[in-house]
């Protein structure tokens, strides 16, 4: 695992290059909407471009986990469908449906059957290396060939892909700071249980965090973003939790009253939780806010791996999970 997120800057140059190359056939209907169809490792992905092109795109994006496209799918949607292995059922699944409502689809694979399908219907496609033994160790690939879709599709500019290549420059250069801040955050959270609190157009950033805690560490995990979590999980803080870690995840330049409202936050969750780490982000614009965070974040879970003493590769639980699946 530190292996493969240590190349986490080699791989977003890498899709970079892949995403430059992009090209789409045409479609006969203007879109006015576009679905991400994806799970775990691969549907994140889909958050994230969500995350990065909202104040760019003029369409509504919906990410899609699950078995089933949503009702409104037509002719007017831009599908892009990602899975890694190529052979996630729930995607496939939706894939066979999005056929069916005349969507036009991408697909986003390294192999697999998606990549089959795709060449069986004369469909798009945009095939990223195989190889790497945990799809969720691809995001760089995953976010960057999707938001090279969109591009392909004219539905945003180049300029997220210049921000890409910003950050990806800072990460190479602050790569031994933020290992050493990866871990130095791993020791907070040692028999604990991590809470991670961001500003909402960042989500994806701590729903990252919180999945590689999870399957990394091998711990639960929860996230909520503010504004929302003012108007209910406030009240949930109530009674003194020594067991749990609070992580702020900020920016300099968060919208200034949703600063203010993690400021008070922390002040009123700080009485009742012997832990609270604030965690600012490194970077110019969003894209670089963002990736330097997720770097941060899967160093962290790797550390926090080695610290109880678990192999942050295993998914055992996952594998039996598939396979008592594949009997039914």
């Amino acid at each position: 695992m530190d292996k493969m997120i240590a190349r986490f800057p080699e791989q977003l140059e890498e899709a970079l290059r892949i995403a430059e190359k992009v090209s789409l056939n045409k479609h006969t209907s203007p879109f006015r909407s576009v679905l991400i169809s994806g799970l775990g490792g691969s549907g994140i992905g889909g958050n994230f471009v969500q995350d990065l092109v909202r104040a760019e795109i003029k369409l509504p994006i919906v990410v899609n986990k699950g078995y089933g496209a949503p009702a409104w799918v037509n002719k007017h949607t831009l599908a892009i469908c990602s899975s890694y292995s190529g052979n996630t059922e729930e995607t496939l699944a939706t894939f066979e449906q999005l056929l069916g409502a005349g969507a036009k689809i991408v697909c986003v694979t390294s192999g697999g059957k998606l990549l089959d399908l795709a060449k069986q219907h004369g469909i798009d496609y945009v095939q990223v290396p195989g190889g790497w033994s945990s799809p969720r160790a691809c995001l760089g690939y995953s976010i960057v060939t999707q938001l090279g879709v969109l591009r392909g599709a004219k539905l945003i500019s180049s300029r997220i892909f210049r921000q890409i290549g910003a950050a990806q420059k800072l990460l190479v250069k602050d790569q031994g700071d933020i290992r050493k801040r990866a871990e130095k955050l791993a020791g907070f959270l040692v028999e604990k249980t991590p809470v991670l609190y961001i500003a909402d157009h960042m989500e994806s950033v701590a729903m990252r965090w919180r999945q590689q805690i999870n399957e990394n560490a091998k711990m639960l995990c929860w996230h909520n973003v503010i504004p929302e979590m003012n108007h209910n999980e406030l009240v949930g803080w109530r009674n003194n939790r020594p067991d749990v870690a609070v992580i702020w995840l900020r920016n300099r330049d968060d919208f200034p009253r949703t600063a203010v409202r993690m400021t008070i936050n922390k002040e009123i969750v700080e009485h009742l939780s012997n832990t609270s780490v604030e965690v600012y982000s490194k970077g110019k614009s969003l894209a670089e806010k963002t990736l330097y965070l997720v770097h941060l974040g899967d160093w962290m879970s790797y550390y926090l791996a080695l610290a109880r003493e678990v192999d942050p590769v295993e998914i055992k639980v996952i594998d039996y999970l598939k396979a008592e699946l594949a009997k039914v």
